[in-house]
C-alpha cells in the first residue's frame, strides 16, 4: 500500500456521466459563488471598511470568506464521500497559530480547510504561495483580497516582501491559521532524487516521502509572529490511492482516503537564531518522513480517530445561504437596474488593478481600534 502514486495506480472511483456532470455542477456553483460574493462584498467590507479599520475590514471580510470556504469540505466529505481521517493529537479550538505541512500534491492545502472548519477557523486561514497563483481568474482575486503572501520563491525578492506582510499579522485579537509548506514545492519522483543527491553531497538527511525544506521563509514567520501566535500546528498529509489532482478532487474520482496528522508544538520549542532553526526544521521532515514510511507499511498513521464527522445539516445550511445570495445578486446584476452592472464592472476593475498591483487600502484616519484603544488608556 502506497500513500502516494504520482504517476500511476488505479483510481478509487470511476469518473461515470453521473458524477462528471456533478463536478461540473458543484464547479459552477463554485466560480459563480466566489464571483459573485467577491464583487458585490469586495468594496464595501474590503474598501470602505479598511479605509477606518483594517481590525474590522479583516473580520466581517473573512465570515463571508468562510461561508464560502466551508463548500469545499462539503463537497470532499459529504458529496464526493472522501473520507478524511485525523490523527495524533487533538488541537484547541480558534487558536493563533502557525501550520507546516509536507506537500505531496498540488491539494494538500485544500484539505487543510477540513480541519480548520472543524476547530471554527476556516475564516481566518492563509497560505503562503508562489505568485502565479495569483494569476488565477477569480481565486487570484480572493487571495489577494484576503492576504495571502505570495513569493517568487526566490528569498533575496521575497523577504522584504514577506516581513511586510507578517508585521501587519501581529494583532492577537485578528484570528489566524497562516499555512506555510517548507518544501517549496510538491513532492515528485525526479525532485525527490535531485533532493536526495543535494542531501548526500552537502550532508545533510537523505529524505524518501519529503523533499528537504527551506528555511528561511519559515523561520521569518517565527521570527515576527512568535509572541502573538499561540502555537505551531505540524501537519503530515498522506492518502490513498493514489495523489489527487484538482479535476480529481471536483469529480470525485480520487482520492479514497485522506489522512493528516497533527502534532502541536510550542514555540518555546522552536529555536530563535536561523541556523537552529534550520537543524530543528530538518528534524521534523526526518520525523515527517518516518511517519510517511510508516504509513506506506501499515495504511495508517498512530492514533487515528482524533476528529468527529462533519455535521450534514450544518453544511447544508451553509450550502443553501452562499447559493442563496449568489441567485440574489445573480437577479441584481442581470435583471435589475443598470446600476448594479455599473457596480460590478467598476468592482471587477477595482480587484484586477488592486491584484496586479498589491494594492490595499490603509486606514485614512486611523484604525477605529487603536485610536479606542489609545482612549482608553
Amino acid at each position: 500500500m502506497e500513500s502516494c502514486q504520482p504517476n500511476g495506480g488505479l483510481k478509487h472511483y470511476p469518473l461515470t456521466p453521473l458524477r462528471f456532470l456533478r463536478g461540473l455542477a458543484c464547479l459552477i456553483v463554485y466560480l459563480s459563488t466566489a464571483f459573485m460574493c467577491l464583487v458585490y462584498f469586495t468594496p464595501p467590507f474590503a474598501v470602505f471598511l479598511r479605509l477606518f479599520s483594517i481590525h474590522y475590514s479583516r473580520k466581517v471580510s473573512s465570515y463571508f470568506f468562510g461561508m464560502w470556504l466551508a463548500l469545499w469540505p462539503f463537497l470532499f466529505e459529504k458529496i464526493n464521500k472522501t473520507k478524511v481521517i485525523f490523527s495524533g493529537e487533538i488541537v484547541p479550538e480558534k487558536e493563533r497559530v502557525l501550520l507546516i505541512a509536507n506537500h505531496r500534491t498540488e491539494v494538500d492545502w485544500m484539505y487543510l480547510w477540513d480541519l480548520a472548519l472543524r476547530k471554527g477557523c476556516i475564516n481566518c486561514i492563509k497560505y503562503v504561495l508562489k505568485s502565479s497563483l495569483m494569476k488565477l481568474p477569480i481565486f487570484g482575486w480572493a487571495f489577494h483580497v484576503f492576504e495571502f503572501i505570495s513569493v517568487e520563491r526566490k528569498w533575496e525578492v521575497d523577504e522584504s516582501i514577506m516581513r511586510k506582510m507578517l508585521a501587519t499579522f501581529t494583532d492577537t485579537s485578528d484570528p489566524l491559521w497562516l499555512a506555510v509548506f517548507p518544501e517549496g514545492t510538491d513532492f515528485t519522483e525526479q525532485k525527490s532524487i535531485n533532493g536526495q543527491r543535494f542531501a548526500v553531497d552537502n550532508g545533510l538527511p537523505v529524505f524518501k516521502n519529503v523533499l528537504l525544506p527551506k528555511t528561511r521563509g519559515f523561520h521569518a514567520c517565527v521570527e515576527i509572529l512568535r509572541g502573538s501566535i499561540d502555537a505551531v500546528y505540524d501537519i503530515t498529509i498522506a492518502y490513498k490511492n493514489r495523489c489527487p489532482t484538482f479535476t480529481d478532487n471536483v469529480f470525485g474520482v480520487e482520492p479514497s482516503e485522506v489522512h493528516l496528522h497533527v502534532r502541536r508544538i510550542s514555540l518555546d520549542e522552536i529555536p530563535s537564531s536561523e541556523s537552529e532553526c534550520h537543524t530543528w526544521l530538518l528534524n521534523t521532515f526526518k520525523l515527517k518522513d518516518q511517519l510517511l514510511s510508516d504509513f506506506i507499511s501499515q495504511g495508517h498513521f498512530p492514533n487515528q480517530g482524533t476528529e468527529g464527522e462533519l455535521s450534514t445539516i450544518r453544511c447544508l445550511v451553509n450550502c443553501i445561504t452562499v447559493i442563496a445570495m449568489t441567485l440574489v445578486f445573480t437577479y441584481l446584476t442581470l435583471f435589475s437596474s443598470v446600476w448594479f452592472k455599473v457596480y460590478v464592472a467598476m468592482s471587477c476593475a477595482y480587484l484586477g488593478f488592486a491584484t496586479a498591483y498589491n494594492f490595499r487600502p490603509v486606514p485614512v484616519f486611523g484604525d477605529f481600534k487603536s485610536v479606542s484603544r489609545k482612549k482608553s488608556d
